[in-house]
């Protein structure tokens, strides 16, 4: 995804209301320092310098909905306890979360105290009950979903196993989504998803994909027949697995796994990572986002959030600034010689993906250029343009051209989202490249004939297509050229 199509989606969260369901915590982080053992036992003595206290599970995802510019109604329950006191303080802090939290005396707040120096965490002290909620309690959660829902976009379900998420509840959701015809997402910690019928999108971990289909999850093929094996055994539409540095997976009904890859963030802190996916997936799927968006933003906001400590949020100019640091060193990785563009059409090939080619001098980029590279890049999963380089372009241009030289040429190919290699060539045609990408798909522009194209006979002797792309009109590199050297 490119930075202009995130800015794009992130104003459109500004807009958007979800809904946030679930297990809602206290996560509290007490920092100190440690500098001897205790001679009681063997055990660090840590002295106490500072604490922060958030929103965790349910009230994470909303926090980091509210985060994004998103409105989010937080739907959940409480005990009757100072640490409810506490939960309903840290919901009035955050103007972009509206509670509608629920008191059940029989229980206690759910609270996570961790122990931390020096960047480890020492200790984990969990209050909780994971005993259902039922009766009164568990009959207003249900009437609130079904209220608060109205005019919402998205219905995000934390399912932390600590008793909220209840099968009345699930119920719940689904038909407060299904009313408002809207996606229900959920993130869940349970060993099996039939739980949750035909949510739409089910988010776990590897580990809790593998827990789920006692399958193993470790490489791309364990967790592509893992997927598969989890959509048999369920209802729901499609499952997104994390995968930490690993990236995402996607599995929808009907369509082979799809890997979402990014380069691995350095790691500080993984404390709520998966609630900001959940949230930043949700948001955008409420903003009307593609599902390949969404699943991106989710991975960058995610990439952002486990380099900061505790139980962070993320906010748009973090997700913008990553995304262009990860472009630039996309765009430098996207150039490539004829052996790795084998390399990548090899990988790709493997995972059933339609390989374009397309080729040019590309001199001047122009929105004609730009135009017609959308259109290659609509017809196949991964477009490889073939670029002519300097010594090239002067046998089919002229002693005068190229204005620009490859290493410019090609970095601003590479820039584009729809291009996803660009591989130079000296000799004056790319036949020897087509030879050695063996394309699914053979693109030029529509100022040639099929029968003339360079490649022509090679890839449809081996059924591959061959098509014409439309050129936009008013755009040429010559003509910018000629009226450069007018205005001199």
């Amino acid at each position: 995804m490119d930075v202009e199509t995130l800015q794009t989606l992130l104003g459109q969260i500004a807009v958007t209301k979800v809904v946030a369901v679930g297990d809602v915590m206290v996560d509290r982080f007490v920092y100190g320092v440690v500098d001897r053992i205790s001679a009681e036992a063997p055990i660090p003595i840590m002295h106490r310098s500072g604490e922060n206290v958030m929103l965790g599970a349910a009230g994470n995802v909303a926090r980091n909905v509210a985060a994004l510019g998103g409105q989010v109604a937080l739907v959940g329950v409480i005990g009757q306890d100072s640490a409810g006191v506490e939960a309903l303080q840290l919901v009035g802090e955050d103007a972009g979360v509206e509670g509608f939290l629920i008191t059940d005396p029989g229980r206690p707040t759910t609270v996570k105290t961790r122990y931390v120096s020096a960047g480890q965490q020492l200790l984990r002290v969990d209050t909780e009950s994971n005993a259902p909620i039922a009766g009164q309690v568990e009959d207003r959660l249900v009437r609130t979903i079904r209220d608060v829902a109205r005019g919402a976009r998205a219905i995000l379900l934390s399912d932390y196993g600590k008793g909220v998420v209840t099968p009345a509840v699930i119920d719940a959701c689904l038909q407060a989504a299904q009313a408002e015809n809207i996606a229900l997402i959920v993130d869940s910690k349970a060993r099996g998803f039939a739980r949750y019928g035909a949510a739409d999108i089910i988010k776990p971990n590897a580990a809790e994909l593998a827990h789920a289909t006692d399958l193993p999850t470790a490489t791309d093929t364990e967790i592509e027949a893992a997927l598969m094996k989890a959509l048999s055994l369920n209802d729901c539409r499609a499952i997104l697995v994390t995968r930490a540095a690993k990236g995402m997976t996607f599995a929808d009904r009907g369509a082979p796994p799809r890997h979402f890859r990014r380069r691995a963030p350095e790691v500080f802190d993984t404390s709520g990572a998966g609630d900001t996916a959940l949230a930043a997936l949700g948001a955008a799927i409420a903003a009307g986002a593609e599902t390949d968006h969404a699943i991106e933003t989710a991975l960058v906001a995610s990439s952002v959030a486990v380099g900061k400590a505790g139980t962070a949020t993320v906010a748009p100019d973090e997700l913008i600034e990553a995304e262009r640091t990860t472009h630039r060193a996309n765009s430098n990785g996207k150039v490539a010689t004829s052996s790795g563009m084998a390399g990548a059409v090899f990988r790709w090939r493997a995972r059933g993906l339609r390989i374009g080619f397309t080729n040019g001098c590309f001199d001047i980029l122009h929105p004609g250029h730009v135009a017609y590279l959308n259109q290659a890049r609509s017809w196949c999963d991964r477009l490889i343009v073939g670029i002519n380089t300097d010594a090239s372009v002067r046998i089919l241009k002229g002693p005068d051209r190229p204005v620009n030289g490859l290493a410019a040429r090609a970095a601003v190919l590479a820039g584009l989202s729809c291009v996803d290699l660009v591989v130079p060539f000296d000799e004056e045609t790319p036949e020897k490249l087509i030879i050695k990408a063996r394309p699914d798909i053979l693109i030029k522009g529509g100022d040639y004939r099929l029968e003339d194209i360079v490649g022509y006979g090679f890839v449809t002797s081996y059924g591959g297509d061959v098509r014409l792309a439309s050129f936009v009109d008013g755009h040429s590199t010559t003509a910018t050229i000629r009226k450069l050297s007018e205005q001199q």
